[in-house]
C-alpha cells in the first residue's frame, strides 16, 4: 500500500491504495466519485476518459500512483467550465446520450477537441472521437453537438474559452474550479408536463397537443411532421370512413387491430425500413369532434425485440375543398425511446412517414371506392418494405440534384 496525494476537482484528497490500483479504481473506490464509468478496462472504449492536468487520459490503464501531485478533473468537477457548459447544452440539444454509460468520458474527449481544434471540420471531430464508443446514438448527435458548439464560438468567441485555449496550449489546461460547490436544488412542479407518457393508458388519456409547429420540428414530446392527401368523395362521406378503427386500420400498412371497444383499440404496427425493423404492441384512443372535423389518434407501444417505446398522437382534420372533394390535413407528433431511438433523427426516416402518409391516403381513397360488404372481413393494406424504402432513396437524391419530384 501506498499513499497517493492528488487534487481531484480543485480538492486535495490523499488516500492509501495499492501501488497498482489504476486511477479510476482511486477515484470510484477510494475518492467515491462514480460518475467516472469503466468500461473495457484496456484503454479502448474510452468511457472511464479523465482530465489529468487538462488532458484526457485513460483513467482504468494509469496507474493511480503514477499521478501523485497531478490534478484530475472527474465528470462532477465541470461546473465552472464554460467549454462543458456550453457541451452539456448541446448534447441535450441534438439527443447525444441515450444509456449515459460512455457520455463522462464522450463530454471528456469532446472538451479536449473545443479547446485544441477550434477549426476542425467534421471529418476530423469524427477521427477525435474514434477512441470513445456508444453502443447507443450511432455518433450522429454527439458529432453534431460537438460541431454545433464549435460553430457557435467561431461566430461569437468566448473570452473565457479563449483563455481555456491559450492555458492548455502552455499545458495548463485544467478546469475551472468552482467557488462554491453547486448542490442540487431539487425540482420545482409545474401544472403542464411536456414529457411523453409512460404507458399505453397513460398516452390515452393524455391531454390535447397544439398541432401548429412546422414540418419535421422537434417538440417537447418528440418530432413533428406535417402532411395531407384529398380524396375525391364529400367530406362527411370521408368523415365516416375515418372515425371508423377498424377501416381505418385496415388502410394504415403494417396495423393489425386485435380488440377494439369504442374509441379505444390495442393492436400492432409491424414497421421496416432499410435497417430498421419493428413491431410495436400498444394501444390508442380516438379523440373525435364531430362538429369540426378534427380527430386526434393517441397511442403507445412497445417492441418486443428491442424494447423500444413509441408514443404518438395522428392529428388529422378534414377540409372540404369542393363538393365532392376533400382535403385530410395530417399532423403527427412522435417520440421513441431506446435503441431505435437514433433513426428518428434521420430525414430519410421522415420522408418515408410523409409517403407513409401518401400511400395512407390512396388506400382510403381506394377503400371508399370499392367499400368492403356487409359483414366481410377487412382486407388488410399490402406494404413492400424494399419498394417504398428505395422509392423514398430515389425521391431523395432527385431533390438533391434538382431532377423534380
Amino acid at each position: 500500500m501506498v499513499q497517493v496525494t492528488l487534487e481531484v476537482n480543485g480538492k486535495r484528497v490523499s488516500h492509501e491504495a495499492p501501488a497498482r490500483m489504476h486511477l479510476g479504481d482511486f477515484l470510484r473506490d477510494q475518492v467515491r466519485l462514480t460518475g467516472t464509468h469503466l468500461g473495457c478496462e484496456h484503454g479502448v472504449c474510452g468511457a472511464c476518459t479523465v482530465l489529468v492536468d487538462g488532458s484526457p487520459v485513460r483513467s482504468c490503464i494509469s496507474f493511480a500512483v503514477a499521478c501523485e501531485g497531478r490534478h484530475v478533473t472527474t465528470i462532477e468537477g465541470y461546473d465552472a467550465d464554460p467549454v462543458m457548459q456550453r457541451l452539456r447544452a448541446a448534447f441535450t440539444k441534438h439527443h447525444a446520450l441515450q444509456c449515459g454509460y460512455c457520455t463522462p468520458g464522450m463530454l471528456a474527449t469532446s472538451r479536449d477537441i473545443v479547446l485544441r481544434l477550434p477549426e476542425a471540420d467534421e471529418s476530423r471531430v469524427r477521427v477525435e472521437l474514434s477512441g470513445n464508443l456508444c453502443r447507443c446514438t450511432g455518433y450522429m448527435g454527439i458529432v453534431a453537438a460537438v460541431m454545433s458548439v464549435l460553430a457557435d464560438l467561431r461566430e461569437q468567441p468566448d473570452a473565457a474559452v479563449q483563455a481555456l485555449r491559450t492555458a492548455q496550449a502552455q499545458g495548463r489546461g485544467a478546469a475551472p474550479v468552482a467557488e462554491k460547490p453547486v448542490a442540487f436544488a431539487g425540482f420545482t412542479p409545474t401544472a403542464a408536463s411536456v414529457a411523453a407518457p409512460a404507458t399505453a393508458s397513460a398516452a390515452a388519456d393524455a391531454p390535447p397537443v397544439a398541432s401548429a409547429a412546422p414540418a419535421g420540428k422537434k417538440e417537447g414530446r418528440g418530432s413533428q411532421i406535417d402532411g395531407g392527401f384529398q380524396v375525391p368523395f364529400p367530406a362527411a362521406e370521408v368523415w365516416a370512413f375515418m372515425v371508423d378503427l377498424p377501416a381505418l386500420a385496415s388502410c394504415l400498412p403494417g396495423a393489425s387491430i386485435e380488440s377494439h371497444e369504442g374509441d379505444r383499440v390495442k393492436g400492432r404496427v409491424a414497421i421496416k425500413f432499410g435497417p430498421m425493423a419493428a413491431a410495436f404492441n400498444g394501444a390508442a384512443r380516438l379523440e373525435r369532434d364531430d362538429a369540426a372535423m378534427r380527430a386526434v389518434f393517441r397511442g403507445a407501444g412497445q417492441d418486443s425485440l428491442s424494447q423500444s417505446r413509441a408514443n404518438g398522437d395522428i392529428t388529422y382534420q378534414l377540409e372540404a375543398v369542393s363538393p365532392t372533394e376533400t382535403r385530410v390535413n395530417v399532423n403527427l407528433l412522435y417520440s421513441l425511446q431506446g435503441p431505435l431511438a437514433q433513426f428518428s433523427r434521420s430525414g430519410l426516416v421522415q420522408d418515408f412517414v410523409r409517403r407513409m402518409i401518401a400511400d395512407f391516403g390512396n388506400n382510403v381513397t381506394a377503400r371508399l371506392r370499392q367499400p368492403a360488404g356487409q359483414g366481410e372481413p377487412l382486407v388488410q393494406a399490402s406494404f413492400n418494405p424494399t419498394a417504398m424504402f428505395f422509392s423514398v432513396l430515389w425521391a431523395r437524391i432527385k431533390r438533391w440534384f434538382g431532377l423534380g419530384g
